[in-house]
């Protein structure tokens, strides 16, 4: 298999050397360039039953580079080895390393995998540097541990490869750069997305596959979806925008990132000579708060989607399930666990996540370099919530609470006849066709239509409704 991509997590040559420079410990590991796959098996089973780690195929015990090494034989032999684990170990693609002019294969184990992974009957662990069985103590609190999970790779009832949409397939098969020899079952089989029936060419779909792939992912899944919807106050009243947003969740993840960035207010600051525009939340920590949603929700929970609220004040991201595992909200930074990890991987694959990411980390640096209040996160009876806080009344002064009304400047492209429609607005707090056009008796409709259109292009109101039931708001 020829997986070349090049993605943030992935190892630079540099970073490589310095590990190499070290010592094998606990969460690094060095496999000669002739290991078998169930050696290599042995070695990422043991970082997986552990705290994840990295494994280097192509060097001697000590770290020295190895002559002569066939990079593409170890990488297929890394690719098999995730395969001969129990369940399949779904990992990042193994990396091709230049060192020195060496190639080495590099093995990424992402810390806090949900299952408890064994290879010809035997689990391990690693301690000390070495890889080793695990005690009975140690086994049974490992599965105390990472009980949560597996509801992903169920297969679904009445689901056939049929039910996959190719196109979703090709793209993703383009995205990691996979060779026109490559079997595609079998990868799919090593992502986690379809299982192999009886020994044979015939596959099934599992949950995650339908998930990610699926042509309609809510026809098995109803609750699989994100609710979007838009207040124009800080809480929920009769006026707003929804959005039910389905599909496979890749789309789901841009659809709602548009439907925030569509409908969140921006404006306009001076940064030295250069006009520069601001929005109210960091466009990459609305992205991570989705993607966080959809990576790590619990599928298993029915009746309920991935909610997505705005309000004048705050962005809400809730979705079903509470943290999985050891995760709580005291070690929520420090501690990694995936629910989820053939949608992570896959998620990883194509780009919306770091496969072995910090996110709730970067999300937090993000607000702070804005001088946004943290991001706040709360675990609920049956979810996890994270709140995202706006600036202010006006985006664009360093003092937001001092700011009582948008500055004049946001209002210096509008002609009086929009400058009437707001004064309306303040006072009644929604406007029709029909209400403009008793302000200015004296134009046309096609002239209102125009004008509240370029209103809502500028940013300043909110269109809902269709036909003769549309009515606008203040943004």
């Amino acid at each position: 298999m020829n997986f070349q991509r090049r993605t943030p997590s992935l190892l630079s040559a540099e970073a490589l050397a310095e590990l190499l420079s070290g010592q094998e410990n606990d969460r690094l590991l060095f496999l000669s360039a002739k290991a078998s796959p169930a050696a290599i098996a042995e070695g990422l089973v043991s970082l997986a039953n552990a705290h994840g780690g990295v494994a280097v195929v192509g060097v001697t015990k000590t770290g020295k580079l190895q002559a002569a090494n066939e990079p593409d034989q170890m990488q297929e032999r890394a690719v098999q080895a995730g395969l001969l684990a129990d369940p399949p170990l779904i990992l990042p693609a193994p990396q091709i390393v230049e060192v020195d002019d060496t190639p080495v294969v590099v093995v990424q184990v992402p810390p806090g995998l949900p299952h408890i992974y064994s290879v010809q009957g035997r689990y391990l662990t690693r301690t000390a540097g070495q890889s080793r069985p695990l005690t009975t103590p140690e086994l049974r609190r490992l599965l105390f541990d990472r009980a949560d999970a597996g509801f992903e790779n169920g297969l679904v009832e009445n689901a056939t490869l049929d039910d996959l949409d190719r196109g979703q397939i090709r793209r993703y098969l383009e995205t990691i750069q996979a060779g026109p020899q490559e079997d595609v079952g079998q990868l799919l089989v090593s992502r986690g997305c379809v299982v192999r029936q009886n020994d044979g060419d015939d596959y099934s779909p599992t949950v995650a596959g339908i998930l990610l792939f699926g042509r309609a992912p809510q026809q098995f899944f109803r609750s699989a979806e994100i609710v979007c919807m838009r207040y124009p106050g800080p809480e929920m009243g009769d006026e707003f925008v929804r959005q039910e947003i389905g599909g496979p969740l890749g789309d789901q993840i841009r659809q709602a990132e548009a439907f925030v960035v569509g409908n969140m207010r921006r404006d306009m600051r001076i940064a030295g000579i250069v006009r520069e525009e601001v929005n109210e939340y960091p466009v990459a920590v609305v992205r991570e708060a989705i993607v966080n949603a959809v990576a790590h929700r619990d599928y298993s929970i029915r009746g309920e989607g991935i909610r997505l609220l705005m309000f004048s004040d705050r962005l809400e991201v809730y979705s079903p399930g509470r943290l999985p595992g050891h995760v709580t909200l005291e070690n929520l930074l420090d501690e990694r666990y995936s629910r989820n990890e053939a949608i992570v991987a896959v998620l990883s694959d194509l780009g919306y996540i770091e496969r072995l990411g910090y996110g709730i980390d970067r999300m937090i640096a993000a607000m702070a370099g804005l001088g946004l209040p943290d991001p706040e996160f709360v675990e609920t009876a049956a979810g996890f919530q994270v709140t995202l806080r706006a600036a202010g009344d006006s985006l664009a002064t360093p003092h937001p609470q001092q700011a009582a009304a948008p500055p004049p400047a946001a209002f210096s492209l509008l002609n009086e006849r929009q400058e009437r429609a707001l004064a309306f607005l303040q006072q009644q707090g929604r406007i029709t066709n029909s209400d403009y056009q008793q302000l200015v008796p004296d134009v046309s409709a096609e002239t209102i239509r125009r004008d509240l259109a370029d209103l809502v292009e500028q940013n300043l109101l909110i269109r809902i409704g269709s036909k003769r039931a549309t009515y606008y708001i203040l943004k």
